[in-house]
């Protein structure tokens, strides 16, 4: 068993400013390493932020941002990635980071980790969400999980937390630290449980109990006048909630293990984790022994099912 103290970052990223937004990252480095944290996780696409105009108007309206988007994401080769990493090399820590990442003329949701060493290894996200496609491209679908020493280490991004193939691959990888990068709320928020608290609150605490991984939820946020400082050419404002900020961190058995900052505030949400052994690579998330079982395993079993089609 080793202790390991986490911060979760909650914060509205430096919308399609890159050096700003390298500038930001780097800050939130140093500062959860002077509070004495081993690991500091972003949210998704922090770097320049997520495209959010995807949903506030026309296609065509959206063209004026694209290529504002493209010329703000990061390479993996760049300067803005090594000074990043420089960052974390200097203050000794592992560092999650979910970044678009630009290759050509395409653009990836990128995972990043870093550890304190310099060195780093990468994930794109396989399959976009609905809109997402409209700017980014597909990958391969690696998983992003690594051994370091503060525990085994995945990391995920946004809605792939409600895909259960991809959920069960990265499972199966047998991660003590999980880190749930959610890319905030502002489209419709607070109207339906489709997005927001409630989502990214029972996703984060199911992905936990299932894998009995700690989870680490950093989540943006997306105030309004986050869109106005980019000049969005009038959108449809009936689609914008000022919302995000509801990062969590969760045990292996679902309990949160800080308290929430404010929604909206921005800062780092800390945590002291208790990291056990890794679950043994020859048990199964359904038969594994006493001592790395959580609640939702413990009803679990081997059912005789067997599913058949029969066309009408």
């Amino acid at each position: 068993m080793i202790r390991v103290r986490v911060a979760a970052v909650q914060a509205e990223p430096k919308w399609l400013n890159l050096s700003a937004g390298v500038e930001q990252t780097i800050g939130f480095i140093e500062a959860a390493a002077d509070g004495g944290a081993e690991l500091v996780a972003f949210p998704e696409t922090f770097l320049p932020g997520f495209p959010w105009w995807m949903w506030l108007n026309s296609v065509d309206w959206g063209e004026e941002f694209l290529a504002r988007y493209l010329a703000n994401a990061m390479t993996t080769d760049g300067a803005e990635l090594r000074a990043i990493v420089y960052a974390a090399r200097r203050k000794g820590v592992y560092v999650s980071l979910g970044f678009a990442e630009r290759s050509g003329r395409e653009v990836f949701m990128s995972q990043a980790l870093i550890d304190p060493e310099g060195s780093i290894v990468t994930a794109r996200k396989a399959e976009p969400t609905g809109l997402e496609r409209t700017v980014f491209s597909t990958a391969d679908g690696s998983m992003l999980v690594r051994d370091t020493q503060v525990g085994r280490i995945g990391v995920l991004g946004g809605a792939d937390h409600l895909r259960p193939v991809v959920r069960g691959r990265l499972q199966e990888e047998r991660e003590q630290i999980h880190v749930a990068a959610w890319s905030g709320f502002t489209v419709s928020y607070g109207e339906d449980k489709d997005s927001g608290l409630e989502l990214t609150t029972a996703a984060s605490v199911r992905y936990a109990m299932d894998s009995a991984a700690h989870v680490l939820a950093p989540v943006a946020v997306v105030p309004v006048s986050g869109w106005e400082v980019v000049d969005a050419r009038v959108p449809d404002r009936r689609l914008l909630r000022s919302g995000g900020g509801v990062s969590r961190i969760f045990g292996p058995s679902g309990l949160e293990l800080a308290t929430p900052l404010a929604e909206g505030a921005e800062g780092l949400l800390l945590a002291d984790l208790e990291v056990g052994p890794a679950r043994p690579a020859s048990s199964s998330l359904i038969d594994r022994p006493a001592a790395f079982r959580v609640p939702s395993a413990r009803v679990s079993r081997r059912d005789p099912v067997r599913a058949t089609l029969s066309e009408a």
